[in-house]
């Protein structure tokens, strides 16, 4: 029997509670070490702060009103039309319900509606990241780069492209 996702409701404001929520999504993960989650909190601080002038756009997932995941995503600057997903994380005890996809496929539309082409993705090439490599493969990007030793050495940052149609 497959697991069925639950309905899931979309949250695009950003608040000073937000800051605590996103550090415990991504600590949930055990994906990131303390730098990155730091980094995860800042841009989410920047986008409390400066509102919609800031770079960043957020959408939370949330289940029975609580939130469980969220996307960061922006315009790239000094291009037409490309866009970076910078964050996407679904708290580990509500993983493999379907939510990443989910998530990948609102800011996927968020992204078309604001003129983007394309979207690109980077993440690290360590094994402990196959499944997250595997995620976008699965939702239709494809590998454009690999830069040896770019985090540190033995890992690798891996940029993914999808075109939006």
């Amino acid at each position: 029997m497959q697991n069925r996702r639950p309905p899931v409701a979309f949250r695009f404001d950003v608040t000073a509670d937000d800051l605590a929520i996103v550090r415990r999504i991504v600590q949930s993960t055990g994906f990131f070490n303390a730098a990155e989650v730091d980094v995860a909190v800042e841009l989410t601080d920047d986008r409390v702060a400066k509102g919609a002038a800031s770079e960043y756009s957020y959408i939370f997932a949330e289940l029975d009103g609580n939130t469980v995941g969220y996307t960061c995503f922006g315009s790239i600057a000094c291009t037409v039309g490309s866009f970076d997903l910078y964050w996407i994380a679904v708290d580990a005890e509500h993983q493999r319900l379907g939510l990443g996809g989910v998530l990948l496929a609102e800011s996927e539309r968020l992204i078309g509606e604001r003129g983007g082409r394309h979207v690109y993705i980077e993440t690290s090439n360590r094994p402990q990241y196959a499944p997250t490599r595997g995620f976008y493969l699965a939702h239709g990007y494809r590998q454009v780069a690999l830069f040896p030793d770019f985090y540190a050495v033995g890992d690798d940052k891996v940029v993914y492209v999808k075109v939006l149609k």
